[in-house]
């Protein structure tokens, strides 16, 4: 069984700093890196390393960072046979300045140049043998498409809400999980005012959400239940990615069929090993990685 994912991939360009620099002003870099990116491509890479098989839909352009990035995700096993090429475009890329004190990020970004990915292109089978469905909601048309496809088969759906994008209330009713960023929640209303958040979430329609806070960890908003669960203690390099990672463990965690709260716990260590090293795809841990560290970080 596959866990299929339709959304973003990208080529991150990461380099560390010791201080944001000012305009009109030169700033050496203490480190280069690059590695593949993306929301959805790299929580389908975390899944991966926990040894789930994954399928991804998305689109790249026919440059060197589209090569790269089709590389990256072949690497880890996962089918990119339905990632398509656009001729004559360039790939998702982002530029990311990490802070040397805190693993903090900036992140600079661009949209494929390329046409989104169509329903045809997609097409009606796309979720044949497959368990779960992750979005990000870039693509909006073909995102709605298939969360409508997957509960019609009753295949469960996890939107990854990055930001509140044109259509994306319509988008989040239509999935089973909601895992939003801060940015996502503040958009939204969130004041840091649980009770009311979760009337706002109510009043819109929204069921099953997480909120991911960093560092002050995650609220999950149940039909009855808030749920916070902390976040662990590391020496964080980079964020870059963090919530991705969290994503592919959050999945690994309903498909496993474990309670909410072990779910959690696990995506939250599985974020926090990612901060160890720089980038959003090299400091995935594997399962016997996250089962140690949980060992020794009883919550």
């Amino acid at each position: 069984m596959n866990v299929v994912g339709v959304g973003q991939c990208a080529w991150d360009y990461l380099t560390i700093s010791n201080n944001y620099p000012e305009e009109n002003s030169k700033q050496e870099l203490k480190s280069w890196d690059e590695q593949g990116g993306g929301p959805v491509a790299t929580a389908l890479v975390a899944l991966a390393r926990l040894d789930v098989k994954c399928r991804f839909y998305g689109i790249t352009g026919d440059d060197d960072a589209g090569n790269k990035i089709r590389d990256s995700l072949v690497h880890q096993g996962i089918d990119v046979s339905s990632l398509r090429v656009r001729e004559g475009s360039f790939s998702q890329s982002a530029f990311i300045i990490i802070g040397e004190k805190d693993g903090k990020r900036t992140i600079f970004w661009r949209r494929p140049t390329g046409n989104e990915l169509t329903q045809k292109e997609l097409g009606e089978d796309f979720l044949t043998g497959s368990c779960f469905l992750l979005l990000d909601g870039l693509m909006k048309d073909v995102s709605f498409f298939a969360a409508q496809t997957a509960k019609r088969l009753n295949i469960p759906v996890m939107l990854d809400a990055g930001r509140l994008r044109e259509g994306m209330i319509e988008l989040a009713r239509n999935c089973d999980y909601i895992v939003g960023s801060e940015k996502f929640a503040v958009d939204l209303g969130w004041r840091d005012n649980r009770d009311e958040f979760k009337n706002t979430l109510k009043n819109l329609g929204l069921g099953h959400t997480t909120i991911t806070l960093g560092e002050r960890g995650s609220f999950t908003f149940l039909k009855d239940e808030i749920i916070h669960v902390p976040a662990f203690n590391v020496k964080t390099v980079d964020t870059t990615g963090a919530g991705d990672v969290f994503h592919g463990g959050y999945i690994y965690g309903i498909l496993k069929g474990w309670p909410i709260k072990k779910t959690l716990l696990f995506a939250s260590a599985m974020a926090a090993l990612k901060c160890l090293k720089i980038g959003g795809r090299a400091g995935i841990p594997s399962l016997e990685e996250v089962s140690l560290f949980l060992a020794k970080h009883k919550m």
